[in-house]
């Protein structure tokens, strides 16, 4: 089999989350702003889209080099082999982008890369005239920073965050890999009991009751390099089986969400459902003044309104402050919000134990964990 450069792409603050997956996967990584770099197979394709639940995407890394001119550009591209990637009918639009680099009009390097990498195929394939591209996508990019060209083909289709379960949501959904990597910092295992307190389309005890019982991420889903003819059929086969075996269905899990909105429980019901969790995961309308949570060295994760005009930051300082207040009362449980909030710990009433910059789309925010103190 051939051996590939991978890349898989991650929010800014996720990257070493993102590492740790691929090293579970049985992968060294090496890591840059938002990337993480691996080698692997047509297999490692398969595996890392099946099981990363932290990562945006999978790329193949086809080239690299340098150009400052348009020729340059068009000569480089055309001397890969991109008859190893594209059959003859492959459909390749290409996307780009530009920073801080001497080519700066994304849309004529869109235009060269796709001319140099039709004119390298016309010439491997011994074809005349144009190429009808009525065959399988592969979504290239054309990326170029500081004069350093990356030429990649998107082995996901979609980005990794859909699922496939998420039927409904709320105004400000959280995306699946953010709520993932939220429950991965937690360090939770499905022995504590799991709780969010603002659980609105319930993205986060969803993603939750994935990791408690080691259900593969993609496994609902489709790829867009399962259509590409030189990945297996039987490699495809072969991941979603071995992910349906390391499944472990029979796990007992302590997963409830909460949220002062009956609407947003119907819809996170109704996502409990199409991920097959409806008698795992407890929802129930309940307001963070009513909050109330049972066992011993728990986990609370939310991620509760930010409040980005006047009025509703008042009311997002409210709730932080009463959600500090009901904690005081269970001292072994360990919290975790993901807030815009600057002043979040003083309206929580206590300092953080550790903060972490991460990003909401782009709102700028920090995960507030606040370490419970043990009980047996």
């Amino acid at each position: 089999m051939s051996e590939y450069k991978l890349v898989a792409t991650s929010a800014m603050g996720l990257e070493s989350i993102v590492a740790d997956e691929v090293k579970a996967l049985g992968f060294e990584t090496s890591t840059e702003n938002g990337k993480i770099y691996f080698q692997g197979d047509e297999t490692a394709i398969a595996k890392t889209n099946m099981w990363l639940r932290v990562a945006d995407r999978v790329r193949i890394v086809v080239g690299e080099f340098k150009a400052t001119t348009f020729d340059e550009l068009f000569e480089r591209t055309k001397a890969i082999a991109w008859e190893q990637y594209l059959p003859v009918d492959a459909a390749f639009p290409v996307a780009g982008k530009s920073v801080k680099s001497t080519l700066y009009s994304v849309p004529d390097c869109q235009a060269i890369v796709k001319k140099a990498i039709v004119e390298r195929l016309k010439s491997a394939y011994k074809r005349i005239g144009f190429l009808d591209e009525s065959g399988p996508l592969f979504k290239l990019e054309v990326s170029i920073l500081k004069d350093k060209v990356t030429l990649t083909i998107d082995s996901s289709g979609a980005g990794l965050h859909k699922r496939g379960y998420r039927v409904g949501q709320g105004d400000a959904p959280l995306k699946e890999t953010l709520a993932a990597a939220l429950v991965k910092l937690t360090r939770w295992n499905p022995d504590r009991p799991f709780v969010d307190p603002f659980c609105g389309s319930g993205t986060i005890p969803i993603e939750a009751a994935m990791i408690g019982q080691n259900i593969a991420p993609g496994y609902n889903r489709e790829f867009l390099s399962e259509q590409w003819p030189w990945i297996r059929k039987k490699t495809w086969d072969d991941v979603r089986m071995e992910a349906e075996d390391l499944a472990n269905y029979d796990q007992p899990l302590s997963i409830s969400g909460f949220d002062h909105d009956p609407r947003m429980i119907k819809v996170a019901r109704t996502n409990a459902i199409e991920a097959g969790f409806l008698d795992i995961i407890h929802f129930e309308q309940r307001d963070v003044r009513e909050l109330a949570v049972e066992g011993l060295n728990g986990v609370l994760v939310g991620n509760p309104p930010y409040g980005e005009r006047l009025g509703e930051i008042e009311e997002a300082e409210e709730m932080a402050q009463v959600l500090g207040d009901v904690m005081k009362d269970y001292p072994s449980w360990s919290v975790y919000m993901l807030s815009s909030l600057e002043n979040f710990e003083t309206m929580y009433g206590k300092k953080a134990t550790k903060k972490r910059k991460l990003f909401n789309g782009f709102i700028r925010t920090d995960l507030y964990q606040f370490w419970g103190q043990r009980q047996s």
